[in-house]
């Protein structure tokens, strides 16, 4: 039964118990890191807990006014199980990423996070010294980072038109002890014997003046005019150090290169693709199709398991790094095609003859999975299990929950036999925060 299929990864918990949910107060609800008292981490896994009832509420409500099948209308569409927590709670973020912008004070380069907001026009940066979820090492280089674009005579870019340079900073660590420092800058008009003198002047600041305390395993930098940009659209520049950094999961070495995805928290990592390991119900004799996969970490935790797998990734680095993976880590069966799903996924799924189990893993951004993939999947009869990660079901994940589990609409253009929800299972991916990681799993 659903509802007893994880027993074994509720042990996984360690030190922790299981906190299940209680009555809170609605201001919890708005609870940020940035308030005080700071709300106990006893009450936000009830708040989370909550926030995936909701969804699960509306998900239930949806399909019973398109008449999709939910066993009980009094009921949820599927067993909720209690939220399992993080083995880390704190400085647990293995990236962090920091603005430029103006503080409290009124300095433009100042570097930290947004509070307030655009409507209200009341938006500053704040450092995050008190920031439980960042790791010091993250503190410590956007400190450094802030004390160089301070001594720039170029300014910082918060308005593109408005002109500027220095942006952002991502920091990526590791717990083998590495630390990578992404810059992000506009080049405005500037020539590329300006552009050359300032990355020369980041990388003595960061290996021979004050920001060397940070020991960096690598420094990178991009041009960007854009918000984000790719390594297609604009590469990252490797300005010191090795341009990858390795993280170890579930006894597994990963390459990580500076845009590739991978999840924020290593040890709640684990215990997430044990979920999933678990959920999918694989075997020996089972392809696992592994949907905006990343640098492999999903399909290569349940390789060693099933029979094979097949991962789809639209970031081409991501790719490499997925394949560099499976070989550094002696797996061989497993393949890997860089492009968007949407153009991926219906060519490989239409000719699908394999005999084997196909059980599908999608792990995709906050915009959810395009139409055409969901059709594709819903068209091919083979998946029969299929398991939805989300770290924001309540946005356009819901929109994809119940395309999955409509009736057949030939209007939309979705056919195949719909899936059920059979499963919820929310984790604490996110301690100190509201927010939590839902894995949702459909079966037909």
């Amino acid at each position: 039964k659903p509802h007893l299929l994880l027993p074994s990864l509720l042990s996984y918990s360690k030190a922790q118990k299981v906190l299940r949910p209680c009555p809170v107060q609605d201001r919890l609800m708005e609870a940020s890191l940035l308030q005080h008292p700071r709300p106990t981490l006893g009450a936000m896994v009830s708040v989370k807990y909550e926030s995936v009832r909701k969804v699960l509420q509306t998900l239930t409500s949806h399909l019973l006014e398109l008449g999709g099948g939910v066993q009980d209308p009094g009921m949820l569409c599927c067993p909720l199980q209690p939220v399992v927590p993080s083995p880390t709670v704190n400085g647990y973020r293995n990236k962090s990423t920091f603005s430029v912008n103006r503080g409290p004070d009124g300095n433009p380069k100042t570097v930290g996070l947004y509070v307030g907001t655009g409507r209200g026009q009341n938006i500053v940066c704040v450092r995050t010294d008190h920031m439980m979820n960042i790791p010091l090492k993250h503190k410590q280089v956007a400190q450094c980072y802030e004390q160089f674009i301070r001594c720039s005579p170029l300014g910082s870019c918060i308005l593109f038109h408005e002109g500027g340079h220095w942006r952002e900073l991502v920091v990526r660590t590791s717990q083998h002890g590495h630390t990578m420092a992404i810059v992000t800058f506009h080049p405005q008009q500037l020539g590329q014997e300006a552009l050359a003198a300032q990355k020369a002047l980041l990388k003595e600041f960061f290996t021979c003046g004050p920001g060397a305390v940070c020991a960096l395993t690598s420094l990178y930098f991009q041009e960007s005019t854009m918000t984000r940009c790719s390594h297609e659209q604009s590469p990252f520049q490797l300005l010191h150090g090795e341009p990858h950094i390795f993280e170890d999961v579930l006894d597994l070495t990963f390459r990580i290169s500076p845009d590739a995805f991978f999840q924020v928290n290593t040890s709640g990592a684990e215990v997430l693709y044990r979920a999933v390991r678990e959920l999918s119900q694989a075997a020996t004799n089972t392809v696992l199709l592994d949907v905006c996969c990343g640098t492999g970490t999903i399909g290569l935790s349940l390789a060693r398991h099933v029979s094979k797998v097949i991962g789809v990734e639209i970031v081409q680095k991501a790719i490499e790094d997925a394949r560099w993976n499976a070989a550094f880590n002696g797996i061989s069966n497993c393949e890997f095609h860089s492009g968007k799903a949407e153009a991926v996924l219906p060519e490989l799924l239409s000719s699908w003859e394999d005999a084997r189990p196909l059980v599908a893993v999608v792990n995709p951004s906050r915009a959810g999975i395009h139409h055409r993939v969901v059709r594709a999947i819903r068209s091919c009869g083979a998946i029969r299990r299929l398991l939805y990660i989300s770290c924001k079901p309540e946005g356009e994940a819901m929109r994809n929950f119940l395309e999955l589990c409509c009736p057949p609409d030939p209007g939309k253009k979705l056919e195949g036999e719909p899936f059920a929800p059979a499963l919820a299972v929310p984790i604490d991916m996110f301690p100190h925060t509201a927010h939590c990681e839902l894995v949702l799993l459909l079966t037909r």
